[in-house]
C-alpha cells in the first residue's frame, strides 16, 4: 500500500509537470511549424531554422524523458530529431488531459474534505444535499485517481512509440543480447565444470588417496595398537571425504531446493554462513524451478564472496516480487571495492543474463557492497 501511494504521488507530480510543459511545447510546435513553412522552398534557410528547432526539441524531449523516468517508466530510447518533433507535436494534448485529471482529483479531494469537516464540526441545514455532494466527490476522486495511473501508462506508451528504438533496431538488439547470453551460458557451464573438477581434485581426491595409504599401512602393520591407530585415522579421513563430497554435491545442486523449496534452501545458506545473514523472504508462492535455481545460486555465491573477501560482520538478503519480476538484494557492511568484472560476480551476471534478467553491483570504497538482480517470473 505504501509503495502504491508513493508511486501515485510521483505520477501525479509527473502529470502536473507535464501539464505545465504544455505552455512551452505548444507555442514551440506552432512557431516551429510556421517558421519551417516560411522557408520550406529555401534549403539554406531551412537548415538555418532547423538548427535552433532541433536544439530546443532535444531539450524538451530530454525533459520529458526524465519526467517519465521519475514516474517509473523504464524503457530504452533511440530517437532522432524527426521523431522527437513528432512526439512533441502529439504530447501536448496528453499533457492538457493529464492536467485536467489531476485538477479533477484535487477538486474531488477538496470537496470530500469540506463535506467531512462540515459533517463533523458544523450544524448542517441540508444534510441530504451535503451527503449527496460528498458521495459525488468521492466518486469523482476515485475515477480521477484511476485516471492518473491510466494517463501515466498512456504517456509511457506514446513516448515508447515515438522515442523508443524502431522495430528493426529492437530486433537487432535482442539478437545481440541472445547471442551474448548464449555465449555466457556456455562459458558459465565450462567455469562450473572446472570448479567442480578442482573441488574434487583438491579436496575429495586427496582425502581418498590419504585414506588408501592409511588402509595400506594398516594392512602391513605388525603391531595391533599401530593398526588400530591407523584404522582410526582412516575412519576420520573417510568421514572428512564424505563431508567434502556432500559440500561439492550441494554446490552443484542442493536437493533441498526440490524437496523443501527456495525459502528453506536460502535459510540453509544463512545457517551455513560464517557471517550472520538476515534473510527477508517476501514471496507468497514458490517461483518456477529455473527462477528458483538462479535465485539460489546468485544469493549463495554472493554470500560466499562476501564471507571470503569483504571482511563484513553481517549480511542482509532480501527476496521480493512485484508483478512479474523477482527482485534480489544482497548487502554486506564490508569494506567495498568489489570488482563487478571479477570471475565470481561476472559468473553471477551471466547466470542472470541467461534468464533475461538484470544484474547490478554497487561497491564503493569503504562499503557497503550491494548486489541487486531482477529476474522475470511471469
Amino acid at each position: 500500500m505504501r509503495g502504491m501511494t508513493r508511486r501515485g504521488m510521483r505520477l501525479t507530480v509527473g502529470l502536473l509537470v507535464g501539464a505545465g510543459m504544455v505552455a512551452v511545447e505548444l507555442p514551440f510546435i506552432a512557431l516551429s511549424g510556421l517558421a519551417l513553412l516560411c522557408v520550406y522552398m529555401w534549403p539554406r534557410g531551412r537548415r538555418k531554422v532547423l538548427e535552433p528547432v532541433t536544439a530546443v526539441a532535444r531539450c524538451l524531449t530530454e525533459s520529458a524523458r526524465r519526467r517519465l523516468w521519475f514516474g517509473g517508466a523504464d524503457f530504452s530510447y533511440g530517437y532522432d530529431t524527426e521523431r522527437a518533433l513528432k512526439y512533441l507535436a502529439v504530447r501536448w494534448a496528453l499533457g492538457l488531459l493529464g492536467g485536467c485529471v489531476v485538477i479533477s482529483a484535487l477538486a474531488g479531494a477538496t470537496v470530500v474534505l469540506w463535506a467531512s469537516t462540515a459533517w463533523m464540526f458544523s450544524t448542517i441545514e441540508h444534510p441530504v444535499d451535503v451527503a449527496e455532494t460528498g458521495v459525488g466527490a468521492v466518486f469523482l476522486l476515485f475515477l480521477s485517481l484511476q485516471a492518473v495511473f491510466g494517463m501515466a501508462t498512456l504517456e509511457a506508451r506514446l513516448a515508447r512509440h515515438f522515442l523508443g528504438p524502431t522495430h528493426e533496431k529492437e530486433l537487432q538488439r535482442r539478437v545481440a543480447e541472445l547471442a551474448s547470453s548464449r555465449a555466457g551460458v556456455v562459458a558459465a557451464v565450462n567455469d562450473e565444470r572446472r570448479r567442480i573438477e578442482r573441488d574434487l581434485h583438491d579436496g575429495v581426491q586427496q582425502r581418498l588417496v590419504a585414506l588408501g595409504m592409511l588402509l595400506g599401512r594398516a594392512l602391513r602393520a605388525k603391531d595391533e595398537t599401530r593398526t588400530v591407530e591407523l584404522l582410526r585415522q582412516a575412519h576420520e579421513q573417510s568421514r572428512q571425504a564424505l563431508t567434502e563430497l556432500r559440500e561439492v554435491a550441494w554446490r552443484v545442486y542442493p536437493t533441498v531446493l526440490d524437496e523443501a523449496g527456495l525459502r528453506t534452501a536460502l535459510e540453509t545458506v544463512a545457517e551455513r554462513s560464517a557471517v550472520p545473514v538476515r534473510l527477508d523472504y517476501r514471496l507468497a508462492r514458490e517461483p518456477d524451478t529455473a527462477v528458483a535455481t538462479v535465485t539460489y545460486f546468485v544469493i549463495s555465491e554472493a554470500v560466499t564472496n562476501a564471507v571470503k573477501h569483504s571482511c563484513a560482520d553481517r549480511i542482509a538478503v532480501t527476496v521480493n516480487r512485484e508483478d512479474n519480476t523477482l527482485f534480489l538484494r544482497i548487502q554486506d557492511n564490508g569494506g567495498g571495492g568489489a570488482d563487478a568484472l571479477g570471475s565470481g560476480l561476472f559468473g553471477l551476471a551471466r547466470r542472470v543474463a541467461a534468464m533475461d534478467g538484470r544484474f547490478r553491483v554497487a561497491s564503493p570504497a569503504g562499503g557497503p557492497t550491494t548486489i541487486t538482480a531482477e529476474l522475470p517470473c511471469a
